[in-house]
């Protein structure tokens, strides 16, 4: 099986300020497979944010290397892994530009790391497949692909940060806990939409989540993480015979 990223002895050590270091990413070993959608649970501190940075290249790795799709991009800046990954992050404002509309928002998600010329945007050859594509969400945003992002609601902005960081197909797909700032109902809906892209689209994805059940309910292979390790790796059929109880037992 193809493996999209492989990490080894991945670990990050920062100065606490008291000329301490401090191991906030501790000799990870960690092989994605193409097609894996792997949910991370794990406490405040656990490393989960740390593990997505030094994917995506805005955190450096202090020692321990990284490969995507078997470049080795352990030195590589996070504008150079762009071709390789798209993220949803926690903050429905992160994802989108609220001065832009909804059409210019997905027009430049679909030409994501490539050189774009002064060439005129030709918006209005692309109006028919943003429409279709935002009919796909179905909470209220197929009226709106003139609006401003700014006037969206929160929902819908996330919807729309799925929609855009899936539009072009990325490697890797990191879910930075993106559902964690909607309301249960907005959640819930945002959830069945990532699972029907990434189970439908065959996507490979990590979705960083609080939510015991939405780890419990989805993705093939569960990571526990505590104190910058990894702790359990779990696959589809661990998964499904754990309970809630079992998960909060693995933390005590």
């Amino acid at each position: 099986m193809k493996k999209n990223v492989e990490l080894k002895n991945a670990t990050v050590q920062v100065n606490n300020g008291f000329d301490e270091l401090k191991t906030i990413l501790d000799h990870v070993t960690l092989d994605i497979y193409e097609g894996d959608f792997l949910t991370i649970l794990g406490g405040n501190g656990a490393g989960k944010s740390t593990l997505f940075n030094v994917i995506a290249g805005t955190l450096m790795l202090t020692s321990g290397s990284i490969s995507i799709m078997g470049e080795d991009v352990t030195h590589l800046p996070a504008e150079k892994r762009a071709k390789y990954l798209a993220r949803v992050f926690q903050d429905p404002k992160m994802g989108t530009a609220p001065r832009m509309t909804v059409a210019e928002n997905l027009l430049v998600a679909k030409y994501r790391g490539q050189r774009r010329g002064l060439v005129s945007r030709k918006i209005h050859a692309h109006r028919d497949e943003f429409q279709s594509l935002i009919e796909k969400i179905g909470n209220g945003i197929e009226k709106h692909l003139d609006t401003p992002t700014g006037l969206l609601s929160g929902g819908q902005r996330q919807a729309l940060s799925l929609l855009m960081a899936t539009i072009k197909r990325p490697e890797l797909l990191l879910l930075d806990e993106h559902t964690a700032a909607l309301d249960p109902k907005t959640s819930l809906s945002l959830m069945n939409l990532t699972d029907q892209f990434v189970t439908g689209d065959k996507l490979t994805a990590l979705m960083i989540t609080h939510h015991m059940e939405d780890a419990l309910k989805y993705g093939n292979r569960l990571i526990v993480m505590k104190d910058g390790q990894i702790i359990q790796d779990l696959a589809a059929d661990e998964k499904a015979e754990m309970t809630i109880t079992d998960y909060y037992s693995i933390f005590e």
